[in-house]
């Protein structure tokens, strides 16, 4: 028993509970934004609970990481607990893939079983009775209810800004990749530089993408309401984007936090753990840029 580490129990705290009640508030309040789209209610109250609900979420993030952050700085920490963040943050990830994973299988099977049997292919192809006439093609230019699901009159073209986003997430794989290298050798001036530059790669990719949103609104027609492939276009770059959004607010944080004189080279699990994130978040990518852009 005396080799036995010491595992850090914290003192009781309200973070968990505001964080429940923020989350209840921004699901509540884009349930609510939604149900008031569809009814065609200009004066919805939904995007302001959402917001609240945004506020509340990022004043329990300040709070509680916050407090990590001291614990940590004060040594409350031993081997024990950062084996348990290095677990946890593992299985968040882990958590992560099966969430795209299942977009991904929904693309999956709507190009390859249900959109088929509808065109009167495959083994259900009697499904094609429903739409008499319909032909099935990938992408989805002609939607067999064209007048409640007007299809749009063409797709983003993957070799223009979809190719350029793809170098950009990919490039800064390196850099964070660079940075860290730095922040195990102690290099505070390179370590500031490479990862001042991830950061700008994210946001010029979130710039690209807006510009590709607006594109695809306003010219092609493509929008949630433009079928299947519309949902599915933006169900995944819409929550790939957020995630995007997350990834350079947290190296941002990293950042922050390097100015100030945090981390070590042998004592950095949080920027460990952002770098982590922020190569998942480009590997997705990947995967979107063959399968929704591409193929």
């Amino acid at each position: 028993m005396s080799s036995h580490e010491n595992y850090y129990v914290p003192a009781q705290s309200k973070w968990p509970i505001i964080a429940t009640i923020g989350m209840l508030t921004s699901v509540y309040g884009v349930g609510t934004w939604f149900n008031d789209l569809k009814a065609e209610r200009a004066d919805s109250n939904g995007p302001l609970i959402f917001f609240v609900g945004g506020l509340i979420l990022a004043y329990m993030l300040f709070g509680w990481f916050g407090n990590v952050i001291r614990e940590s700085r004060g040594g409350l920490y031993s081997p024990q607990m950062d084996r348990s963040f290095r677990w946890g943050m593992s299985w968040f990830i882990f958590s992560e893939v099966m969430f795209f994973a299942a977009f991904f299988g929904a693309l999956f099977y709507v190009r390859h079983f249900a959109g088929p049997w509808l065109g009167g292919e495959g083994a259900k192809g009697v499904a094609n009775m429903l739409w008499d006439g319909f032909q099935y093609s990938w992408p989805a230019l002609n939607n067999p209810d064209s007048k409640l699901f007007p299809p749009p009159t063409a797709v983003i073209d993957p070799w223009h800004l979809p190719l350029i986003n793809t170098i950009l997430l990919v490039s800064s794989s390196f850099t964070v990749t660079f940075a860290h290298h730095a922040l195990k050798k102690d290099k505070r001036g390179p370590l500031k530089l490479w990862l001042a530059l991830t950061i700008l790669l994210g946001i010029t990719f979130l710039g690209f993408q807006v510009t590709e949103y607006i594109e695809a609104y306003h010219e092609l027609g493509l929008t949630l309401g433009s079928g299947i492939y519309g949902a599915t276009f933006f169900m995944l770059t819409g929550f790939h984007g957020a995630h995007v959004t997350m990834g350079a607010l947290i190296l941002t944080v990293m950042l922050v936090r390097i100015h100030k004189g945090h981390f070590d080279g042998e004592k950095h699990f949080g920027f460990e753990a952002a770098s982590w994130y922020w190569h998942f978040v480009d590997v997705v990518w990947l995967g979107l840029f063959i399968f929704v852009y591409v193929l």
